[in-house]
């Protein structure tokens, strides 16, 4: 009886220990422990290492708080874990740390560049509206109907009154023609007067009147204003000397100043938008008419003449202006907001956004300046995003400079000494003597 019992016994704690055995394998079954290193592994890449401020990356905390500025520090995390992107300079920022930031993206684009250059000009008479009289013949003035310069005159209202020897003798010389009957000899007296600058109009009541006149009148052949009146009344004149001009203002000139980083924007025919500080209410619609061939050394401007219509008058000659050319590229071009870009001394460069809090600083090259954004040659493309708003402190704990300046010594080092390059330890594996380097 006793013996049974033993052997009772012994069945049952041999049945007990086997459960526990049992237990004890399949809780530490690969499966099992792969996961359980695989969470391990996870929360620890969730640990950032310390937290710093965002404007002073030397202020260093064990924990979340806030930056002697008042701002949340920013989590920084250990770029060597193995569930960490690929991109290994590319900066984590918490979420709420991106609200505090105001952190604001804008996605890199093809589109025509637009921009509008606002420059400063002055009008001026238009050349080919200008008409300089002299006289054709030696002679002395008369009458003077014009007493200054900027008077108004009509088309047909006299200007002056001269008497010429020569003028009196081609007279004669068709009243003769015409009185002997010789139509050869008349067309030839004609001919003469018509080259000494009398009209056909004077001609014909000349050959009507059958007398020839002492003082011949002389008329204005347009509308318009006179300009330098260099004569007087009683005055001697020749051909070489100018008498008057008269200048028409129903089209005038401007002559604008273009700076020089703007003169690849300005092309002949573009369309110009104008106002004048006289009639601040009025604008005016021109186009660019010519462009001149040089640069001012000293204000390294360039000049453009704009070609204005004025039919009212309103434009005066030496009045200011100002106008505004709006200037486009020819085809789509790679572009990003102006204010993406980060400008310094050596290198530009752009914070690129990468998605899920990942931001990294790259550098760019760029081309034309518009009045809101830039072209970009190199560095970026189509459907990248870039930050527009707070890049200027995520490109400070980005440390790209420090990035370039590591890829240069390397780059350095493999050109100087190509053969020893495989021969090197790598970093973070141990060297042939076992001993880390």
């Amino acid at each position: 009886m006793k013996t049974m019992a033993r052997k009772f016994i012994v069945i049952a704690l041999a049945l007990a220990g086997g459960i526990v055995i049992g237990l004890l394998v399949a809780t530490k079954s690969p499966i099992n422990m792969a996961s359980e290193t695989a969470s391990e592994r996870d929360t620890d890449a969730r640990q950032p290492l310390y937290w710093v401020a965002p404007m002073d990356s030397n202020y260093r905390r064990d924990q979340p708080g806030k930056s002697p500025m008042g701002m949340d520090l920013i989590p920084v995390y250990d770029k060597s874990k193995e569930d960490m992107p690929a991109d290994e300079d590319a900066l984590t920022i918490a979420p709420q740390v991106e609200n505090n930031l105001g952190v604001r993206s804008a996605a890199v684009t093809f589109a025509p560049l637009v921009q509008h250059i606002n420059a400063a000009g002055f009008v001026v008479v238009a050349a080919d509206k200008i008409h300089h009289i002299h006289s054709r013949v030696e002679g002395w003035i008369g009458a003077l109907a014009v007493t200054s310069s900027g008077d108004r005159v009509n088309k047909g209202q006299l200007l002056f009154e001269l008497y010429s020897p020569e003028l009196v003798n081609a007279q004669q010389e068709l009243l003769s023609a015409q009185r002997i009957g010789s139509r050869t000899l008349k067309n030839a007296a004609r001919e003469k007067l018509l080259a000494f600058g009398v009209s056909d109009k004077q001609i014909q009541m000349l050959a009507r009147r059958k007398t020839a006149l002492q003082y011949l009148p002389f008329h204005a052949d347009r509308d318009g204003y006179v300009g330098d009146l260099n004569v007087r009344h009683g005055m001697f004149v020749s051909p070489r000397k100018e008498m008057l001009s008269i200048y028409a203002l129903d089209s005038v000139w401007v002559i604008a100043e273009i700076f020089e980083r703007q003169a690849g924007w300005v092309k002949q025919g573009q369309r110009v938008t104008l106002q004048a500080q006289a009639y601040p209410e009025r604008g005016w619609q021109g186009k660019v008419d010519y462009i001149y061939p040089e640069l001012d050394n000293k204000t390294r401007s360039m000049q453009v003449r704009i070609e204005i219509p004025n039919p009212d008058g309103l434009l005066r000659p030496n009045m200011l202006v100002s106008l505004s050319i709006s200037a486009t590229t020819d085809n789509d071009v790679l572009t990003v907001p102006r204010q993406a870009v980060i400008k310094t001394a050596s290198m530009n460069r752009a914070v690129k956004s990468l998605g899920d809090g990942r931001y990294k600083s790259v550098v760019v090259q760029t081309g034309r300046e518009a009045s809101k954004r830039l072209e970009i040659l190199a560095g970026l493309k189509a459907g990248d995003s870039v930050v527009t708003s707070a890049q200027f402190l995520i490109d400070s704990e980005s440390d790209i400079d420090a990035e370039l300046a590591r890829m240069q010594a390397t780059s350095s080092q493999t050109q100087q000494h190509p053969q020893q390059q495989d021969k090197l330890p790598r970093e973070g594996r141990n060297n042939s003597g076992g001993q880390q380097p």
